[in-house]
């Protein structure tokens, strides 16, 4: 069974509920159906519902069954806008607006997601990334001792030598582009509580990436990852991490041995920590692309799961992107 098999798995003994604010777009509407249909969640498709309806029938998906939620005419509104007044009024926000923002698709699912009437929200086939981190960062915020949002990358990877059994959690690889010491550390303790959570590693193994291992070369660039490093072991004191570390010695027994005998993480990480977000992008497009590993993206630090697609996602896509978001609300 595949990994992203194992997450189908998880995701349908949870019945977690799903929002999908581009609820007219075609892919989405198929999505939904497959999802339902498949039991893998329990899909919400937010907008008018003649106009999902027509959607779903001109691309051909049944969608019987399926909740649909119109902002416009929820019940659920108006009490929606007032909660988002109170989380925003401090910062000038009106109740006017408030009720304006709520009529907004992206904005009410993360209500819904805030309030507990969804568990997650996945979006991203029409609206670009900051369309959803704007209203995800005001409303459902991180989580606490995080302080900002970054992604994880599953690399599924067909040699078993590699990570765990084939398996490696990159990040960050899509959002902060060239992170301080202090967010470097945030994003490698959330990447291990994402490869525990999503993979099912038991023990995460967290090597923080640089041109450098163990002091090889000196370097600003290199000064800060030894920093990320060691506020990272103060904010998870028991996460086996290790770095600064080149890729080799984190991946190749032998080379670890060589390069950091020391180490209980080099030659095993199965969770990378990139220095930037230049580096983490172009390595997991080579990992992809060269390596032949199939990837799937989730974002991690909000408090509850609301993940991003890219606007070329297919309908396979946004269907496995639905299955890690119920597992990540599972966990």
């Amino acid at each position: 069974m595949s990994m992203i098999e194992k997450v189908w798995e998880k995701a349908r003994l949870l019945g977690k509920r799903i929002v999908l604010p581009e609820g007219t777009e075609p892919r989405t509407v198929q999505a939904a159906a497959r999802v339902s249909c498949e039991g893998i969640a329990k899909p919400v498709l937010l907008g008018d519902p003649d106009q999902i309806r027509a959607a779903a029938e001109k691309a051909g998906a049944d969608i019987r069954g399926i909740a649909l939620a119109d902002p416009a005419r929820s019940p659920e509104a108006s009490g929606y806008a007032e909660l988002l007044y109170e989380l925003r009024r401090e910062k000038g926000l009106t109740p006017e607006e408030a009720r304006r923002l709520t009529l907004d698709p992206m904005y009410f699912g993360m209500l819904m997601v805030r309030q507990g009437d969804a568990d997650g929200l996945v979006s991203g086939a029409v609206h670009s990334t900051g369309d959803m981190l704007r209203p995800a960062l005001q409303i459902i915020k991180t989580r606490p001792g995080i302080r900002i949002v970054s992604s994880s990358f599953l690399m599924n990877c067909p040699n078993p030598a590699l990570g765990e059994n084939g398996l490696l959690i990159y990040a960050d690889c899509v959002v902060v582009p060239n992170p301080t010491a202090e967010e470097l550390a945030q994003i490698a303790v959330s990447a291990a509580d994402t490869a525990r959570v999503l993979c099912g590693i038991e023990e995460p193994r967290v090597a923080m990436l640089s041109f450098s291992t163990k002091g090889s070369a000196r370097h600003e660039l290199v000064d800060k990852v030894r920093r990320a490093t060691e506020i990272a072991r103060t904010m998870a004191p028991d996460l086996l991490l290790d770095g600064e570390m080149q890729l080799d010695a984190a991946l190749v027994p032998e080379v670890g041995r060589l390069k950091a005998p020391e180490s209980p993480v080099a030659g095993r990480a199965n969770v990378l920590i990139f220095p930037d977000l230049q580096s983490g992008n172009i390595g997991y497009k080579i990992t992809q692309r060269i390596g032949g590993a199939e990837c799937y993206a989730v974002l991690q630090g909000l408090a509850r799961p609301c993940n991003d697609l890219s606007r070329g996602c297919s309908v396979q896509d946004i269907v496995n992107t639905i299955a890690l978001t119920a597992v990540q609300a599972g966990g």
